[in-house]
């Protein structure tokens, strides 16, 4: 009798779809959204991964805010077209803002890239990757950042019109999101254990004027403050000229919104603000960060300038390195302006050497090293909540309601001292701080 010997094909391995994230939140935001999209339709993706296979598929949301950023974007899709080159990798695709912006160039200088793509081509990238737009899973994220918090995007684009910005360029117009379909991924994410939302946009304190006629950041924050499971609500990018009053009110109101505001401030002196056309004056913001602190007295507020703008006087410069000093932000970045094309300061003379640029920024860094110094000082004794975000050596490392992820500073309980679960809360007495850490026991 003859038997037959059937041999069983082996399955044919799924290439993988590796995101790779450059830039902003709001970028690890949409990466989050386009893995969900992808996981839901059963492809095999993961987020920067190291392990890539001759069929893998690269795909890379790029930043193209300012030339460092752009020059980075520009790197790794270099590199990554380069792998496809070598037959290492099978193809790669390029999104987001560098190549909503420049794509005409980029097709035309990086010739082996599969597939270019903008800022709200969502379902086109699917489609190019095999896979389609599946509108229940709106909401629906696969997340990058640790379990316990999650970047919360409120609305796309911006329609302030900041001489030194291309935001407008690759992101659009501003488009509030509506409120239902925001406290639904607000529902999901709490389900799967996210306790904190930080809230982003280009512009938050816009919210709703597009969609409702009026701003609603104050009632979309009560709406998501009412979800079960969310003990953090965070304020990120919030506009100063038209900045709604009445989220502070939601501020005092609930205990689960921080007491925490980043409001990018640019400048202080009245002809810098005027060229930047930031809708204000020095004296309006100045009466602005006395306002906002006299309603929240225990408010941490974050602010990032400009150093370097285009025609930025030593005087100008002396005048903001004085109000800094006097204002005494809790938080603050500063970064040397960045020339750019199709932006309205790009008509003005660059004529900061670069060096006097990054000397202004040290200058300014240096000035709130200080203040961070003494306002960490006086934490000194005191105990805070912390939220643990990770193990890191022999401490773990948290934050209180005061700071922000990868930005702001960071609480260091000593391992040996105390044990503290990743996402959770924990009381922490401060015994020591630091410029930019506080160090303290589990209470």
């Amino acid at each position: 009798m003859n038997t037959k010997i059937v041999r069983s094909k082996s399955a044919v391995k799924q290439p993988k779809i590796n995101v790779i994230t450059l830039g902003c939140s709001k970028n690890i935001y949409d990466s989050e959204v386009l893995m969900g999209q992808l996981r839901g339709n059963n492809l095999n993706v993961v987020h920067e991964s190291d392990k890539m296979g001759k069929d893998d598929i690269v795909v890379i949301n790029t930043c193209g805010f300012i030339d460092n950023a752009k020059q980075e974007s520009i790197d790794t899709i270099l590199q990554f077209s380069e792998l496809k080159e070598a037959g290492k990798i099978g193809k790669v695709v390029v999104t987001g803002c560098l190549s909503e912006r420049y794509k005409p160039e980029l097709e035309s200088e990086i010739t082996n890239v599969d597939a270019f793509f903008g800022t709200n081509d969502l379902q086109n990238i699917l489609h190019e990757l095999g896979a389609n737009y599946k509108h229940e899973l709106i909401g629906e994220r696969l997340l990058t950042t640790p379990s316990h918090f999650a970047y919360f995007k409120i609305a796309e684009g911006c329609n302030r019109p900041c001489s030194f910005c291309a935001i407008p360029l690759m992101r659009g117009k501003h488009m509030s999101k509506p409120m239902e379909e925001l406290v639904n991924e607000a529902k999901i994410l709490a389900k799967n254990g996210t306790k904190e939302l930080i809230l982003i946009a280009q512009d938050l304190t816009y919210y709703g004027l597009d969609l409702y006629g009026v701003r609603k950041l104050d009632e979309l924050m009560r709406r998501l403050s009412d979800v079960p499971g969310i003990e953090w609500i965070r304020l990120q990018y919030a506009y100063p000229s038209g900045f709604p009053m009445e989220i502070l009110d939601a501020m005092n109101e609930r205990d689960n919104i921080c007491n925490y505001l980043d409001m990018p401030l640019q400048h202080i002196t009245d002809n810098m603000l005027k060229s930047m056309r930031r809708g204000t004056t020095k004296q309006k913001t100045i009466d602005l960060v006395n306002q906002i602190r006299d309603k929240v007295p225990n408010i941490a507020m974050r602010t990032t300038l400009i150093c370097g703008y285009p025609g930025e006087t030593e005087y100008d410069f002396e005048e903001m390195k004085e109000w800094v000093a006097e204002t005494k932000f809790d938080r603050l970045g500063c970064f040397t302006y960045s020339h750019e094309e199709k932006t309205h300061a790009h008509s003005l003379v660059d004529d900061i050497p670069d060096e006097v640029k990054q000397q202004r920024v040290d200058d300014i860094m240096e000035i709130q090293q200080g203040i961070s110094f003494d306002i960490n000082q006086e934490k000194v004794g005191k105990t805070f909540k912390v939220l643990i975000d990770k193990k890191e050596g022999d401490f773990f490392v948290g934050r209180t309601e005061f700071d922000s992820p990868e930005v702001d500073n960071e609480v260091l309980i000593d391992a040996a001292t105390g044990y503290a679960a990743n996402g959770s809360f924990v009381n922490v007495k401060v015994d020591r701080a630091e410029d930019f850490d506080l160090y303290g026991k589990i209470v």
